[in-house]
């Protein structure tokens, strides 16, 4: 798959543009030859050479039905519940929710498309470039960086390169997929600039990469790496480049690009940048007129009671969810005039934290939605809200935790009292695995991060609301059923 090399491509379309982060005058690139570009380190040039890679980074993480909402879905903190006919979608986000999906779920073909996508045009790139030094260095780091969203959820996958120009590729095992990107990255790191990029890798980024690879090295490979983890997070706190954001929610703004807290971001732009629509796929039909969307929410992903209850009404990260009556935008209550008969709230518009229900008839205002990324007054259906992949309090909690489970109390203490107190708490005294366990989940609600912890916890395999003991095969995701049709080399992970 993936193997038609582009040999030259001087002229970038506009199209695979990135919004105001990577628009160049065009002149720029007028009558310079492909010597030229070989022989070239000129940042602003390569900015626009790794634009094509980035923009399918950026494509559909955001989105419904993706690799995002396999790693939401599936955890314990958010469910699309099934409202008669809406949501029902054969079933596919009921068995997320209840660990009993199959090999053949679109979503697991759809995210593992958009990571060989992403992975297949940096490969393009690197073939085209292979002199401009800094340019490949970025690139293979860029490639680590999808894998290490592959053998979080796949495990065994094929590893390509630039070089396997061959047929249809075999599954690597786990083990070698990890030494490939933990080698990618170690090889690259010190050709990364370092200054704060945000939207691009840099030194620091690629290290925090590197730190939560070694985070869940036991996971991935039987063998714990948690000095590492906590060496590669030290990296990117002792930069001084980053610094927590006195305020949490400033991380999610529409407009966040000077957030001293985000490392590495999605630039999703409604206009030049589709692909992120949480709004859409959260809010209920009639929140239209809370923001004035420019189109009818979805009124899909909803938290769970237990994992909303969880939180300190004191801690401001609770704000991280729309719970209670909803108004419109000039203040009049909302209401749902279709609101079932037995829905205790009756027709006005209310977020309750119970769900009555997962399937199949769950109350349409049952419960609370996503409210972390902020929504723009008018805002269309794709949000202009960089999204962040990895923020500096993961790395104060990577040290927290690293640090711990090495048995330095006192050391993991400072960084994890750090995030706490921003939210609001008071500080802690003593440590336990479950209270890192927890504010991570506090923290990164919505982040694509609560699957990852909960098996790196073990506690993934816990039954939770509607949800029983999950056979322990579904730590990983099965290889998608299309791809093995398509490649008979493909081997099905066990239990599949």
């Amino acid at each position: 798959m993936f193997k038609s090399i582009r040999k030259t491509f001087l002229l970038i379309p506009a199209t695979l543009m990135l919004g105001s982060c990577w628009e160049l005058d065009q002149e720029v690139l007028d009558g310079i030859t492909q010597e030229e570009v070989n022989n070239s380190n000129n940042p602003v040039l390569i900015d626009v050479l790794k634009a094509s890679a980035y923009s399918r980074i950026v494509g559909s993480w955001g989105s419904h039905n993706s690799i995002w909402s396999i790693y939401e879905v599936s955890s314990d903190a958010l469910a699309i519940p099934q409202k008669g006919a809406d949501w029902e979608d054969g079933g596919l986000w009921l068995r997320m929710h209840r660990h009993t999906w199959q090999p053949s779920d679109e979503a697991f073909n759809n995210s593992w498309s958009y990571c060989y996508t992403a992975i297949g045009e940096i490969n393009n790139l690197i073939v085209a470039y292979r002199d401009v030094e800094a340019l490949t260095a970025e690139l293979r780091v860029l490639r680590a960086l999808v894998y290490s969203w592959l053998i979080d959820s796949f495990g065994n996958v094929p590893i390509i390169t630039e070089d396997d120009l061959d047929g249809n590729p075999t599954n690597n095992s786990r083990q070698e997929v990890f030494d490939f990107i933990e080698s990618s990255i170690l090889e690259n790191v010190d050709l990364l600039p370092r200054e704060d990029t945000k939207t691009t890798l840099n030194y620091y980024s690629a290290h925090a990469v590197l730190a939560k690879l070694y985070l869940n090295s036991e996971v991935y490979t039987g063998t714990p790496r948690y000095a590492d983890a906590e060496a590669a997070a030290d990296v990117v706190i002792n930069s001084g480049i980053y610094s927590l954001s006195s305020n949490f929610f400033a991380n999610f703004a529409t407009r966040n690009g000077g957030s001293t807290e985000n490392i590495l971001t999605l630039p999703y732009d409604e206009n030049n940048a589709g692909g992120f629509n949480i709004g859409q796929m959260t809010l209920h039909y009639s929140s239209q007129s809370t923001y004035n969307l420019q189109e009818q929410p979805w009124n899909g992903y909803a938290s769970l009671e237990e994992f909303y209850n969880s939180f300190d009404d004191d801690d401001v990260r609770k704000n991280s969810f729309l719970e209670g009556p909803q108004f419109a935008a000039d203040g009049t209550r909302l209401e749902d005039i279709s609101a079932e008969a037995g829905d205790p709230d009756g027709p006005p518009l209310t977020f309750t934290p119970e769900i009555n229900q997962l399937a199949p008839n769950a109350f349409r205002q049952a419960g609370v939605r996503v409210g972390k990324y902020e929504i723009a007054n008018g805002a269309a259906s794709n949000l202009s809200n960089d999204y962040p992949l990895i923020r500096l309090s993961d790395m104060y909690l990577t040290k927290a935790e690293a640090a711990f489970r090495q048995g330095n109390t006192s050391e993991a203490l400072g960084p994890f009292n750090m995030v706490r107190e921003r939210a609001g708490l008071d500080p802690l005294s003593t440590l336990t695995l479950d209270d890192i366990f927890n504010e991570r989940g506090y923290e990164f609600f919505a982040e694509a991060s609560r699957r990852t912890d909960q098996i790196r916890f073990g506690k993934w395999n816990q039954p939770w609301w509607e949800k029983g003991q999950s056979e322990p095969f579904r730590a990983l995701f099965p290889i998608p059923l299309q791809q093995i049709n398509a490649n008979p080399n493909l081997t099905q992970n066990p239990g599949y």
